[in-house]
């Protein structure tokens, strides 16, 4: 690996010109294929196996012409204190507001609240349902304006109009978060290398890389049905691991030109060592996401594929156009004090810059300080490696303790701020008609093999309506084949509550009652009961979703390392991280604390999708830092050093390039803590928490304190694994094997190209 590597480093620093070109070229026929390929379709989110995507696929199957899964939308009026809905002059506004509304183009029907009988019965609330024959990411401008423009009229007549449904879902924007994450990181990397061209590169490798990869994503997203969200994933993951890898490469390419090797040389070391690193960092990130299939939810898993595209060409961009890069700035990457006079990197003997390095002032180079730091702390840990190790386990310990009391659901518009109007329609709902009218249940009844399914149904409504927890049944209708009907039941609870959760599953407990008396069979879907089914599959999939993963990377791991103890250390690390970030998510979110702080206004059931997605994530970022950090010790170790002088090393070289890549992280995912949508300050503060448990709690002082403890015993591998098992050289001792000569004092020449 690490001779492969050597060789491509080379020759793409040799034919850099030509290597840019190619990568130019390829970002220009991405992009003109994406604007050429035709819109790809969004297919929604589908559950296979589920009972919910049954009763939705029988929905469209019986129920021709209707889109069961269109947008919908809800308008709620309430009248001023002491007035009624029914008044002449409020009724007159309401049915304006829906004759306004029902006039556009996308909708299939707009129904008033006083032919449906969807008034309160004190009178002072009343909605009108609107539902579209498009999806609603179809949905025009001109649609959402009609609505919103009808709400604004029922408000000038003197009412209070709120509105929620799928209708008001706002479409994806991606960008501003970007451009903040990338901000943060120009800022972070000016300050980690001191250099505005080491700074740039890998900002400019990471944006060409995501660039190509979004490009490829649209331009095949009519082939492979990648709808527009399923780039988020790709963006996010695209920016953040083709910075860290840049990051360490050039960081590396730094570290050979101070031992003396000339610019091509040492960006073909970088390569073949750094590089390798990389390579399997990025294999480590790409099982993470690809390990999404196992939950079986198809979005999820065309997510996790377009990512792990767009990390493999992040990957193969680090190996190739960076080195490239790097030929055009030779200098400029360096820190000042090297690329001055007599001073230059170029002009050190092998091994000459093992000492502090200082400027013409005499002030420490800020580069040698933040390693010096970095030494600091790794000595301090081996001298007392179990007190370190017990308090750090001790404290994720602690802050995990909350997880315990997980609980998963889908968030709605109750966990949203009072300021948006979908909160305070379904307040005034709840208000209206209790709180289980925000979440109806929808009964399919199948009557086909019914000899009667008229009363099949009826049997079917009259056992709803005694199941306790429903506090209304709706008359059934049916298709015009006459075999299916469709109810809806009203819970007395939420539709995050654990209530309803247990009443879909009495409901479908005692479906076998009306099925074995009358031939037909009960489905229950709905909003509510999706999302009920969501979070179970995802509960039921985690634990095979962990063992894939962990299991893989524990092997890939194995082969990178040659241990059979440092993979295994790695995977508990990871464990730690993320059942402490999860203990922060439930703290805040379930518990409240801190809630009023970061501007969340109702406590509630964490997402069922989060745990899966910061699982994912966070996997892949910490077994980034655990090979960018262990790789330099196992080089250390490789090459001679005592297991605590290898620490050290490690440090010495990799922590910066680390906690760089660390704080990039945290303050990115820390932006999204601002944003209003409950679910998205959900993500930004478990994966900012958990990026800080991984980089500076794990990698930064268990690994250590736990390989100190080891000692020779972190580096053991069975002899017969070690037969088995490729040996891949991360650590690159066939390079130093391989060199036949080094360049003396003043000497700007490189030794005779090794036979690779």
């Amino acid at each position: 690996m690490a001779t492969f590597l050597h060789r491509l480093g080379r020759l793409s620093f040799r034919r850099r010109r030509l290597v840019v070109l190619i990568w130019l070229a390829l970002l220009a026929a991405g992009t003109f294929a994406a604007v050429k390929a035709p819109a790809a379709a969004d297919d929604g989110v589908s559950i296979p196996g589920t009972e919910s995507q049954k009763a939705f696929d029988l929905l469209d199957q019986r129920f021709p012409g209707v889109n069961s899964d269109g947008a919908e939308a809800r308008i709620v009026f309430v009248v001023p204190d002491g007035q009624k809905i029914t008044a002449s002059a409020n009724r007159a506004a309401v049915e304006h507001v829906v004759e306004e509304v029902g006039g556009g183009s996308q909708v299939a029907a707009a129904l008033s609240p006083f032919d449906t009988g969807a008034v309160s019965k004190d009178g002072t609330t009343a909605y009108a349902t609107v539902s579209y024959k498009a999806k609603t990411s179809d949905l025009t401008d001109t649609t959402r304006e009609a609505l919103t423009d009808a709400a604004e009229s029922g408000r000038e007549a003197g009412l209070t109009v709120e509105m929620g449904g799928s209708a008001l879902t706002p479409e994806a924007e991606m960008g501003a978060t970007e451009i903040i994450g990338v901000a943060v990181a120009a800022v972070v990397l000016l300050i980690t290398f001191g250099s505005l061209a080491a700074a740039g590169l890998p900002l400019l490798t990471a944006l060409i890389g995501v660039g190509l990869g979004i490009a490829a994503i649209t331009a095949l997203g009519s082939t492979f049905g990648f709808s527009p969200t399923t780039a988020t994933l790709a963006m996010m993951l695209g920016l953040a691991v083709g910075i860290d890898y840049a990051v360490f490469i050039v960081s590396r390419f730094r570290s050979e030109r101070a031992e003396g090797h000339t610019a091509e040389e040492a960006a073909a070391r970088a390569n073949g060592t750094a590089g390798s690193a990389v390579v399997f960092a990025g294999l480590t990130v790409v099982i993470a996401l690809m390990g999404l299939s196992v939950v079986g939810i198809p979005v999820l898993t065309k997510m996790g594929v377009a990512a792990a595209g767009t990390v493999v060409i992040s990957v193969v961009i680090a190996l190739t156009l960076l080195p490239a890069l790097l030929g055009f700035a030779q200098r400029a990457v360096l820190p000042r004090a090297s690329r001055e006079p007599g001073s230059a990197a170029s002009a050190r003997p092998v091994g000459g810059a093992r000492g502090a390095r200082r400027t013409k002032s005499g002030a420490q180079d800020p580069a040698r300080e933040k390693a010096a730091m970095g030494t600091r702390w790794a000595r301090m840990v081996i001298r007392r490696p179990l007190g370190v190790l017990a308090l750090a386990v001790l404290g994720l310990g602690v802050i995990a303790v909350p997880a315990f009391d997980l609980r998963l659901g889908m968030p709605g518009d109750e966990t949203k701020s009072t300021s948006t109007t979908e909160r305070r329609a379904y307040d005034a709902l709840a208000d209206g008609f209790g709180p289980g009218f925000n979440g109806p249940l929808t009964v399919v009844v199948d009557a086909k093999g019914s000899d009667d399914p008229k009363a099949a149904a009826a049997k079917a409504a009259e056992d709803l309506a005694a199941t306790e927890g429903i506090v209304s049944v709706s008359p059934a209708a049916f298709n015009e084949a006459g075999d299916t009907a469709v109810i809806t039941a009203t819970p007395g609870t939420g539709p995050s509550s654990t209530g309803t959760k247990e009443l879909v599953g009495t409901i479908r407990d005692e479906a076998a009652g009306p099925e074995s008396g009358t031939g037909a069979t009960l489905l229950v879907t709905g909003t509510t009961a999706v999302n009920i089914d969501v979070s179970q599959k995802v509960t039921d999939a985690l634990v095979p979703y962990l063992a894939v993963v962990v299991g893989l990377a524990v092997l890939l791991l194995m082969v990178v390392f040659r241990s059979l103890l440092v993979p295994v250390k790695a995977a508990v690390g990871f464990l730690l991280s993320v059942g402490a970030s999860f203990g922060v998510i439930v703290a805040v979110f379930q518990w409240g604390w801190l809630a009023g702080t970061l501007g969340i206004q109702e406590t509630g059931p964490v997402s069922s999708l989060m745990p899966i997605f910061l699982i994912g994530v966070v996997f892949g970022l910490a077994m980034d830092y655990e090979v960018f950090l262990v790789t330099r010790m196992r080089e250390a170790y490789v090459h001679g050093e005592r297991p605590g002088q290898a620490i050290v090393t490690g440090f010495r070289h990799s922590a910066r390039v680390v906690v760089a890549a660390a704080v990039i992280m945290i303050a990115v995912f820390a932006g999204f803590i601002g944003m209003s949508d409950s679910m998205v300050k959900m993500m930004g503060l478990g994966l900012a928490s958990a990026v800080f448990f991984d980089a500076f709690v794990v990698r930064m002082t268990i690994v250590p304190a736990v390989l100190a403890l080891l000692g020779d015993r972190a580096w053991w591998l069975p002899r017969r694994l070690g037969r088995i098992l490729p040996n891949v050289d991360i650590e690159g001792a066939g390079l130093s094997r391989r060199r036949t000569a080094a360049p003396g004092p003043g000497s700007s020449t490189e030794p005779e190209p090794t036979r690779v």
